[in-house]
């Protein structure tokens, strides 16, 4: 998923096509239970996100990417920040407040995806925990991606991360 993201910023740079139209990717974020959890216990069957490319600007890609929390969750707030992640949390709704588990993305653009997620979250103590995490994820020249903005949009996390091309 990541390789496809990049060939297509690198794919645009290199025609310099400086116009075209954003690229939309639909993200679906399964969670899996850990294993002690009781199976009586009722998680989000997925979590929808999205991320879109920008326009190629020379030098680099970015993507802009959302969450759909406000499902599940209430008050949405950033928790954490550091050089490599963001760390969103908020509050289970009570359908969900016993959920323990955790998710990555499952399919991307509707296709089953393999890799390392950059997003990620935990289900634990009535809480959710959203993770966009840029360790390992390198560009075009070696440099770890780099997450450009974050915040939330009517309790929904969104953020926006690029690299050099």
């Amino acid at each position: 998923m990541h390789r496809w993201w990049l060939s297509v910023g690198l794919g645009i740079g290199l025609l310099g096509l400086g116009t075209i139209k954003a690229t939309a990717g639909t993200l679906e974020l399964k969670p899996f239970p850990l294993t002690d959890a009781p199976q009586t216990v009722r998680c989000p069957q997925k979590v929808m996100a999205s991320e879109t490319s920008s326009p190629y600007q020379e030098g680099g890609y970015t993507l802009n990417g959302n969450v759909a929390l406000g499902a599940i969750a209430t008050q949405v707030a950033v928790a954490k920040v550091d050089p490599f992640s963001v760390t969103w949390v908020g509050t289970l709704k009570p359908p969900f407040q016993f959920c323990r588990a955790s998710a990555g993305i499952f399919k991307a653009d509707g296709q089953p995806s393999s890799g390392t997620s950059h997003l990620r979250m935990q289900f634990l103590g009535g809480k959710v925990y959203f993770i966009l995490d840029m360790t390992g994820m390198q560009d075009a020249n070696g440099f770890t991606s780099t997450i450009l903005k974050h915040g939330v949009v009517k309790g929904n996390p969104q953020w926006r991360w690029g690299g050099t091309d």
